[in-house]
């Protein structure tokens, strides 16, 4: 009996992590290549002691600017684990998620190439514990990443016309 209840404990204790994983593998490619700068930035920062993992989106957005470019927008959360920063290849049975640390609420945008995350624009990244953000920074987040898409002047350049007192 006993060794029954430790199963479902422990079976119950590695759901959300597996199921967090398994929304991680369910994003786009596009998506998920903007988890994982977020996550490496926020790795490299000297106070963040716990290893973080993906969470779940809140919202995803993307423009297609055409010539096989992009601009993505991705509001999601990271959830620290029991694991120590740096863990490479955490499992899911050493690396729970923790229940006493807020979730870092992330807003990242990029742009993208062929699907691959472009360095100009440089990649936008803000992450920031959930009861830290305000309303005020969470609207800075989107417009920066709204002027952001508009920089390119790749959609723009082909609404312009030939003046007809130039011929």
């Amino acid at each position: 009996m006993a060794a029954l209840l430790l199963l479902l404990f422990s079976a119950g204790v590695l759901l959300p992590s597996i199921e967090a994983q398994e929304a991680y593998s369910k994003l786009p490619d596009k998506y998920r290549k903007g988890v994982d700068l977020a996550l490496q930035q926020l790795n490299s920062h000297f106070g963040v002691q716990h290893h973080f993992l993906f969470f779940k989106s809140l919202l995803k957005s993307d423009i297609e600017s055409g010539f096989n470019v992009e601009y993505i927008y991705h509001n999601f959360y990271l959830k620290a684990t029991t694991c120590a920063r740096g863990t490479v290849n955490p499992s899911h049975q050493r690396c729970q998620f923790r229940n006493d640390r807020p979730l870092m609420d992330c807003g990242i945008c990029y742009k993208t190439f062929a699907g691959e995350i472009e360095k100009d624009p440089k990649p936008y990244v803000h992450c920031l514990h959930k009861p830290k953000l305000t309303k005020a920074m969470s609207t800075t987040r989107q417009e920066h990443c709204r002027k952001m898409s508009y920089t390119s002047g790749a959609p723009t350049l082909l609404s312009i016309t030939k003046n007809e007192t130039d011929e």
